[in-house]
């Protein structure tokens, strides 16, 4: 049974960086297709950052190329997503998302969701 749990969601002050966890069980983080989503109200779900380890290649979407690294620790059965200068429009819903390891994270669609975290970016 895969289960997900998430967390680091909390309000923060533009310019402030932010680390997301999403702690796994039943699935192995080192062969899989990881990802974060987000969703901000009003718009659709949004594919923020994903990577294979199938291919070894990552994605970020252009507006967080840069500022957010989504990276993952097998042995702890964790991934993240480190966020740095953050940003008002980065105040969204965030999700974790795992998936089988298939090439190009991008393209993929993700079969296991965290519950979600609320990230908030504001002065």
């Amino acid at each position: 049974q895969v289960q997900f749990v998430e967390s680091g969601g909390v309000l923060v002050q533009p310019g402030d960086s932010l680390r997301l966890s999403c702690a796994t069980s039943g699935f192995a983080l080192d062969d899989s297709a990881i990802a974060w989503f987000r969703q901000a109200p009003g718009n659709e779900r949004e594919r923020v950052s994903c990577f294979s380890s199938r291919d070894g290649r990552s994605y970020s979407t252009d507006s967080t190329v840069g500022r957010f690294t989504i990276f993952s620790d097998a042995a702890r059965s964790e991934f993240y997503l480190q966020m740095n200068s953050l940003k008002p429009d980065d105040t969204a819903v965030y999700y974790c998302a795992i998936t089988a390891p298939r090439v190009m994270c991008w393209t993929l669609s993700y079969d296991y969701w965290g519950q979600g975290t609320q990230v908030t970016v504001a002065s």
